[in-house]
């Protein structure tokens, strides 16, 4: 994409449909005259009352226990620098996002006209009964330590400037863990940092908390290594000067065991790596380029034991992995700060996940056979759902044993269930299937690329290394609308109807007759099905001159569908081809099958698609636990449709009793577990939180999904193809762009996928 295309992209996504990217949503009804005069006059009095008696009760009836202030006043923001509030507003509004889908915590982005540190420090202070934390972002440093440490001394809520603690904390585990793996020794290394900001300063402060000493640190800024004599340094910069006399970067790297590097990139070189001590920790985070190049560091030195800001190589150290939970921890136990023991609590909670099993979800979203603790994992993934349960209760118990907590957690097992039930609210298994796909790209078709949001489609899975789109349609309209669109990219583009396609025109008809000339395919007909997109789609997929396709933006499933049933075997073993649609519920992913495909699917054909969908489940690191939906529980109805659920899930008892399925059951028992429970305690649901469903017909499952969609606003991937022997997704008429961009990394795992089972 060239600068104008991504800017125009960038300008509008934070701009449409609604300027920025949080919004403030009612948690309470309001729909009638009786609910607004409970929230507000009269009956707002009574909540008001309560706290004035006891201001304690502003946490029991009011959002301020899961409120953060995320504030700044822009003098340092991201690699901007001093760009003023108001241009600061976005970044603070992007962290405020994070926090709600990282840790379900609600965010008001306060940015204070300000450089003066009292005139900021009085603000906060003014404001902060609204809030249960603060979040301070990008203030610039020196002032950025004196703001925090006062408003840590003068407030009694979570103070924590994230930019100086949240790499330290996360670089801190990665230490620890990779001192492990070299057998070295906290207070025997030898430490070179590169940076003497706040966050070089941070992460020095806990690394000295981890035993390092002061005096085996050496820290450079941009003049040089620090020094005693030098007057400009600030009193924290002084704690890391040194007597030694001034060296260069070069020179203070022989025999080192660690480098930290948080200043600027490619500024550390091969041969300043080889003159480090064996095994060494090399921790390069400058971004977008690290202080050395990953791929050149590794092939320097096959001891080395690295880590960068950058996810696309391995022990990416991601604020994400601490902010979020910190906070969730503090509030949930209504901490008064943040303190060094709760920020311990993090980095020891983090060291020891890296060394746990890591779950199938997270091993399939960064498309590993299996992560395990080693050179190239020493800390947990950014996707992995168990950082929400390990770190936040971690930091609550600190908190607790610290004295700082208002509110001690009493029922740990009930805590921990209520922080991964707030994992549900948000698109994490959108953003795992977009990482995996990434993992291993496939070449796609495209088989209707003349339309426009078809080619936008195309260029996001291009242009963010999800697939290699191959484009079919008319060639003049692809390349006009690919200049519009400033997709400047070489990607292959393809005219089935044009005299240099003849040759590949008439091999695929000759090779689909000769399939189908017992059926009543004539060669002529062969010939003119060919010159249709659809047809020379199936056949580029079935001759492996393209890995999968995506269509029907265009066109009616039906119509769309029919040449791939007609071109496509089924996959081995698969006697019946499904769909399943996934939607990204507030409960989290639910799989709801058949939506597109059996009209009126027989007991034994549900029992197929039950089986299928299951498959398609786990694919996605989503262990099934799947009800059979009727409008009937359990027999209570003779009606033919109640009948063939319960015979399928009879069969599927029988015959699979490993898989967690039940019914038939109606559709508000299988998703509410309690209900269940209480009901129909024999159930195999009973208790249990249900994510897939089996629906009786098209009609309801086609229409379920829908309702959902559009009601709701539940995003959806699907129809995904069920039974297919290639990777081949058809989109629904009118697909947005998000939706097809969703199939096409759904088809480049199910590529994936089927290229596995082939090698085995």
């Amino acid at each position: 994409m060239n600068r104008n295309s991504k800017r125009r992209e960038a300008l509008l996504y934070h701009a449409k449909p609604t300027p920025g990217k949080i919004q403030v949503v009612p948690t309470k009804k309001y729909a009638t005259q009786r609910d607004l005069s409970l929230a507000y006059s009269p009956g707002v009095a009574e909540p008001c009352l309560e706290i004035a008696k006891d201001v304690n009760n502003v946490y029991k009836y009011t959002a301020k226990g899961n409120l953060v202030a995320v504030i700044t006043n822009g003098t340092a923001v991201l690699g901007l620098g001093d760009i003023g509030p108001e241009a600061s507003k976005p970044v603070m509004e992007g962290k405020g996002l994070l926090f709600k889908i990282f840790s379900d915590i609600d965010v008001f982005d306060i940015e204070i006209g300000t450089k003066d540190v009292e005139e900021f420090i009085q603000t906060v202070k003014n404001i902060a009964p609204t809030f249960g934390g603060i979040n301070l972002e990008d203030i610039k440093a020196p002032e950025s330590f004196e703001i925090e440490r006062r408003l840590v001394e003068e407030l009694n809520i979570p103070v924590m400037h994230d930019d100086q603690h949240g790499t330290a904390i996360i670089s801190s585990a990665a230490l620890i863990n990779a001192l492990e793996l070299a057998g070295k020794k906290a207070e025997d290394i030898k430490m070179v940092v590169s940076g003497a900001g706040s966050a070089a300063l941070a992460c020095a402060d806990l690394y000295v908390l981890l035993g390092v000493k002061v005096e085996n640190i050496l820290m450079f800024n941009s003049k040089g290594v620090l020094t005693k004599d030098n007057p400009s340094l600030s009193v924290m910069q002084q704690k890391y000067a040194t007597h030694k006399a001034p060296m260069s970067l070069e020179e203070a790297l022989v025999g080192a065991d660690v480098f930290l590097g948080l200043s600027s990139g490619n500024i550390m070189t091969a041969q300043m790596l080889l003159a480090m001590a064996e095994n060494p920790i090399v921790f390069a985070m400058a971004n977008p380029d690290p202080e050395i190049d990953y791929n050149l560091a590794i092939a320097t030195r096959k001891d080395i034991i690295m880590a960068t800001g950058r996810s696309d190589h391995p022990n990416q150290v991601n604020n994400v992995l601490g902010f979020p939970y910190i906070f969730r921890g503090a509030l949930d136990v209504r901490a008064t700060k943040i303190n060094e023991a709760m920020k311990m609590a993090a980095v020891k909670a983090l060291a020891l996940l890296a060394k746990e099993s890591v779950p199938e979800q997270v091993n399939i979203a960064y498309g590993e056979t299996k992560l395990v603790f080693g050179r190239d994992y020493i800390i947990p993934k950014p996707f992995d759902p168990r950082l929400i349960s390990i770190v936040a209760p971690a930091v609550a118990k600190a908190a607790m044993d610290s004295g700082v907590a208002l509110n001690p957690i009493t029922d740990w097992e009930k805590y921990e269930e209520e922080l991964l039930d707030r994992l549900g609210n948000d698109n994490k298994m959108v953003r795992l299937i977009t990482n995996r796909a990434k993992m291993e790209p496939k070449r796609i078709v495209f088989a209707e690329a003349d339309h426009l949001n078809v080619l936008k489609a195309a260029q996001i899975v291009f242009e963010e290394g999800i697939g290699f789109p191959i484009l079919l349609g008319n060639k003049e309209i692809i390349l006009e609308l690919k200049e519009d669109l400033g997709f400047d990219a070489e990607v292959e583009i393809i005219d089935p109807k044009t005299k240099e396609e003849e040759e590949r025109r008439n091999r695929f008809a000759v090779k689909y007759w000769e399939s189908r000339k017992r059926r009543g395919i004539s060669l002529l007909d062969a010939q003119k099905l060919m010159r249709e997109r659809n047809y020379f789609a199936a056949m580029m997929v079935n001759e492996e001159e393209a890995d999968g396709l995506v269509s029907g933006y265009s066109r009616s499933y039906p119509s769309t569908v029919k040449p791939m049933l007609q071109l496509i075997d089924k996959a081995p073993g698969a006697s019946i081809v499904a769909t399943t649609n996934m939607m990204m519920t507030a409960r989290g992913p639910m799989f709801l099958s058949d939506t597109a495909i059996n009209i009126n699917p027989s007991a034994d054909d549900l029992a197929k698609i039950a089986i299928m969908t299951a498959k398609t489940a786990r694919m996605f690191g989503v262990e099934p636990v799947i009800a059979m939906v009727s409008f009937s529980n359990f027999g209570s109805s003779t009606d033919d449709n109640a009948k063939k659920v319960r015979e399928a899930v009879a069969y599927l008892h029988q015959n699979h009793p490993e898989m967690i399925i039940d019914g038939e059951v109606q559709a508000d028992f299988a998703l509410n577990p309690e209900m269940l429970k209480e009901k129909f305690p024999f159930s195999k649901l009973a208790g249990k939180k249900v994510n897939t469903l089996i629906f009786p017909n098209l009609d309801s499952a086609n229409i379920t999904y829908k309702l959902l969609k559009e009601l709701n606003k539940v995003d959806s991937i699907g129809p995904i193809m069920l039974g297919m022997g290639k990777p081949v997704h058809i989109f629904q008429l009118g697909a947005s762009v998000e939706e097809m961009v969703n199939m096409a990394a759904i088809t480049v795992i199910d590529a994936q996928e089927k290229q596995k089972k082939k090698s085995k």
